[in-house]
């Protein structure tokens, strides 16, 4: 069994177990993946930045057809960050990975 193969069927399992769900336009089915949402600011020395960049891990597989623009609904409490979001960019990983990008809709 190849390498890639071996990190498919582990990624199956983590999916799975502790994937977030989320709603991709022009999509049936949702997609598991693994959000992120940086709500404290990060600093810089002791300047504070606005810089929030929520994003959307999902596996390279998952994102044929994604494109700028689409809307992504994360399927969790608003708290935790749930809600619609548009698609900014996607930056692969290159590790099977690639991350969307997202930003808050109004």
């Amino acid at each position: 069994m190849a390498f890639r193969d071996l990190i498919d069927d582990i990624d199956d399992v983590v999916f799975e177990t502790l994937g977030d769900s989320a709603l991709i336009e022009g999509r049936v089915e949702p997609v598991l993946g693994m959000f992120a949402a940086p709500w404290k600011q990060p600093q810089f020395g002791k300047v504070h930045t606005g810089l929030r960049e929520p994003r959307f891990e999902i596996r390279v597989k998952d994102s044929d057809g994604l494109s700028k623009g689409l809307r992504v609904t994360i399927d969790l409490p608003a708290l935790d960050g749930g809600g619609d979001y548009d698609l900014l960019q996607l930056e692969p990983g290159g590790d099977g990975l690639v991350a969307l990008i997202l930003r808050k809709r109004p």
